[in-house]
């Protein structure tokens, strides 16, 4: 999980950044000791309150998402945007791998997955499936059409994102 990134083409900077990192700074002292440095505001949450945790992770997403430079990045983002859209998906705390979109019901580190997998594929069609990359319930022409599927399958009773330890 990245929690700073940047780009500079001094590596004395680099080294600035990784003492601090190295040292244990906080990373608002990383920035200041290597200002190319930039804070992606994941985990800047007090007290690790997973409902925070949960807001901070799914602004982080949608934020890449919006910011991404592939192909398909409008079929990406419109599933995110989807699924966040829906209180119930965005009450789960989000996690993503290779176009795919998971949910759980607890945080980081250990994440409990629930409901099913929602993918953006390359030729603009979405999927949605029990596994990680299966489209075994379906296949759809929009992001809306397969964050309602998602909704359906997920499990009822779920309560408030736990913290993952």
């Amino acid at each position: 999980m990245l929690l700073i990134d940047g780009e500079t083409d001094n590596l004395a900077e680099v080294a600035r950044a990784a003492r601090a990192w190295h040292d244990g700074a906080a990373l608002n002292e990383i920035r200041r000791a290597a200002p190319f440095v930039h804070l992606t505001g994941r985990f800047e949450v007090p007290a690790l309150d997973p409902a925070r945790l949960t807001e901070s992770e799914w602004q982080t997403m949608r934020q890449e998402a919006r910011e991404l430079e592939y192909a398909w990045q409008e079929t990406y983002q419109a599933l995110i945007e989807a699924a966040h859209a829906e209180p119930a998906l965005r009450a789960l705390y989000p996690f993503t791998s290779h176009w795919a979109l998971r949910f759980s019901t607890t945080t980081r580190p250990r994440l409990t997955v629930v409901g099913p997998c929602v993918m953006a594929n390359s030729d603009g069609t979405y999927g949605v499936g029990r596994g990680f990359t299966s489209e075994d319930l379906g296949r759809f022409a929009t992001a809306q059409e397969a964050v309602e599927l998602a909704v359906r399958r997920l499990p009822s009773g779920l309560g408030p994102v736990a913290l993952g330890e």
